[in-house]
């Protein structure tokens, strides 16, 4: 009979590993406390080119949070700064401009490849000896109690944890099994994925064109490359993938335009459909729904990720002070207090992403008119531009510490 192996007990137990979780864990283990990551994938194929061939846009305010939890030292080198936004509605002239210089020196952002984020968070995790990845490994079940939750993993080690974040993804079990419901829609739209690579330098200009099948986003990277999200309905999208390298490249360089030169396709291409999903609760008793286990929102400003982030600092900053106190950090206190401070954020980017995406896919002449004078609009308004290139940079309203640059 094999022996059963002993009960490990930790502060916070991590349900999924990818870039939420393992960024929640370190920010938690950063802090001194003591936090289990448990991931169902292998690491090192997460981090292989095959695996994912999108981008992450990392706003700012996220910027400052991977700083301040020791991550951003392994991301900077790969990591381009977003310079400049276009935004234009189609062929318009009428375009609003973003340009980081009328808020200071600081880049409105950055784009980071997926697997390149992923090395950064694992060179992290590594040096940490209060985190403990799991990976590959899954939960097989979990129970909670008023004390704690409890998880049985399936290398046959029991956790005991005062909370459990849920980073388990859009189809969280642990989100399912909490009984928690969810409302969302089908947008009915297929983002294409791809990177390409262009005569002439991008000088770190973003741009962003709306069309009725949905936004075509050109994203600098590193070199003279760019990474491009490509919004077509899912008929559409499956005729663009089914084309070879050549057709697909012509079909893309319509849209891209000539302003950088050729282009030549820079490794695969992918595809992801596009839906809304928000969570009606975003705790259960002794567990806290984290990233798109909480929110799926619409890449229409490229703001998903960082919504989660902020969901890590606020929730980080919650339980690290809980346990600086001697609280519980699993209670209802700490639980109640991260449901209500990300509520706002949350349903206000939905409501943003979700009317941009159904605005700009109205194409009755009218609406397209009122559409491009707002635009144009808003581009000869300063202070308005200033407070929204702001919101774009994550630093406005009541931001955790990790995002306002500071230590937990």
């Amino acid at each position: 009979m094999a022996k059963q192996k002993a009960e490990q007990r930790v502060d916070l137990a991590v349900v999924g590993g990818g870039l939420s979780g393992l960024t929640l864990g370190i920010a938690c283990a950063s802090a001194g406390l003591s936090v289990a990551v448990v991931d169902r994938e292998d690491p090192a194929a997460t981090m292989a080119a095959p695996y994912d061939g999108r981008t992450t846009a990392v706003a700012y305010g996220s910027q400052q949070v991977l700083a301040g939890i020791g991550v951003w030292k392994f991301l900077e080198p790969e990591a381009e700064p977003i310079r400049e936004i276009r935004v234009a509605d189609g062929e318009s002239p009428l375009f609003l401009h973003y340009d980081h210089r009328d808020l200071g020196t600081a880049p409105l952002g950055f784009i980071v490849e997926n697997r390149l984020l992923r090395r950064g968070l694992h060179q992290r995790a590594r040096a940490l000896s209060g985190l403990d990845l799991r990976a590959p490994c899954r939960v097989e079940s979990t129970e909670f109690s008023n004390g704690s939750a409890v998880l049985r993993l399936s290398d046959g080690q029991t956790l005991r944890a005062a909370l459990v974040a849920g980073c388990d993804g859009r189809h969280s079990p642990l989100r399912e099994a909490a009984g928690i419901k969810t409302f969302g829609t089908n947008y009915r739209q297929t983002a294409l994925v791809c990177t390409v690579r262009h005569e002439l330098p991008h000088d770190g200009v973003a741009v962003e064109h709306f069309r009725s099948s949905g936004p075509f986003a050109i994203l600098p990277m590193t070199g003279n490359r760019s990474s491009i999200v490509w919004t077509e309905r899912p008929d559409d999208a499956k005729r663009l993938l089914a084309l070879n390298n050549a057709a697909f490249t012509r079909e893309l360089a319509r849209r891209f335009g000539d302003h950088l030169g050729e282009l030549t396709l820079d490794g695969d291409r992918w595809s992801y459909p596009l839906s809304l999903l928000i969570a009606k609760r975003y705790t259960a008793p002794r567990l806290a729904l984290v990233g798109d286990a909480a929110h799926v929102i619409h890449p229409i400003a490229g703001q998903g990720w960082n919504l989660g982030v902020r969901d890590i600092a606020a929730l980080a900053e919650l339980v690290v002070d809980a346990s600086r106190l001697g609280l519980d950090i699993g209670g209802g206190e700490v639980l109640r207090r991260y449901e209500r401070w990300r509520r706002f954020d949350i349903m206000t980017l939905v409501a943003v992403t979700d009317g941009l995406n159904r605005l700009f896919a109205n194409d009755a002449p009218p609406i397209r008119l009122i559409r491009d004078l707002g635009l144009a609009a808003v581009h000869r308004a300063p202070r308005l531009k200033r407070f929204l290139m702001r919101h774009a940079m994550g630093t406005v309203g009541d931001s955790p510490r990790l995002v306002r640059g500071e230590t937990l």
